[in-house]
């Protein structure tokens, strides 16, 4: 992809948001290193966001479902943890089927 594309397909759409998030990801991440569990990052990235006093809901049930996000980020941003060395089509699906469950698609 060209970095001046300039098809709206390719824009995110929460920037600002997405930027932050990444930040705190990337900051839990560089503070904890690769084998820490998923507790383990998810509870310093609840941290991050109480820092910043930035809105979000930790395991949410989705409707009833059964299905828990892990974080769920200014009711605009699913975000679920996973540390394993390789995401697979059934993290992507699940994820997918997260977001049309909430309308977010």
């Amino acid at each position: 992809m060209h970095s001046n594309d300039t098809n709206n397909t390719n824009k995110l759409i929460h920037p600002e948001l997405s930027y932050i998030v990444t930040g705190i990801l990337f900051n839990a991440h560089n503070d904890l290193g690769r084998y820490a569990r998923e507790k383990q990052y998810g509870d310093l990235i609840e941290e991050k966001l109480k820092e910043i006093k930035l809105p979000y809901k930790r395991e949410l049930e989705i409707k009833g479902t059964g299905n828990i996000i892990d974080f769920f980020i200014d009711n605009k941003i699913i975000l679920e943890i996973k540390a394993k060395r390789i995401i697979t089509k059934d993290d992507y699906y699940q994820t997918q089927r997260y977001l049309q469950i909430m309308g977010i698609n």
